[in-house]
């Protein structure tokens, strides 16, 4: 088992999670973080530190978000790695109650 970060966290990106995560999973896109699934230990300390509740175990996503599993996995290898607490995306209060944000997403 891994955990996974899902749609809530398009266009917020919080990183909270990121600055308490023991293994350094987190990877950062322009505008989403990731979880690097061959890194994860499962320890789930990050889940309860999101303040957009994006942070799932990856039997427990969202129905209609399965595809996050493998995206997780897929950017994890091209974005690079973030250990530290960085501020949230400017918007990010407006974004966090946002639905279907998945075309949102920033790859590059």
């Amino acid at each position: 088992m891994t955990y996974v970060v899902t749609e809530a966290c398009i266009n917020c990106k919080h990183t909270e999670c990121v600055e308490i995560c023991p293994v350094d999973a987190f990877h950062a896109g322009p505008n989403f973080l990731v979880i690097d699934p061959d890194v994860c230990i499962d320890c789930a300390i990050c889940v309860p530190e999101c303040p957009v509740d994006a942070i799932f175990a990856d039997t427990d996503v969202p129905a209609g978000q399965e595809q996050y599993v493998a995206l997780n996995a897929e950017l994890a290898k091209d974005w690079p790695e973030i250990t530290r607490r960085e501020e949230a995306l400017p918007d990010a209060t407006h974004w966090a109650s946002i639905k279907e944000k998945f075309g949102l997403l920033k790859r590059v």
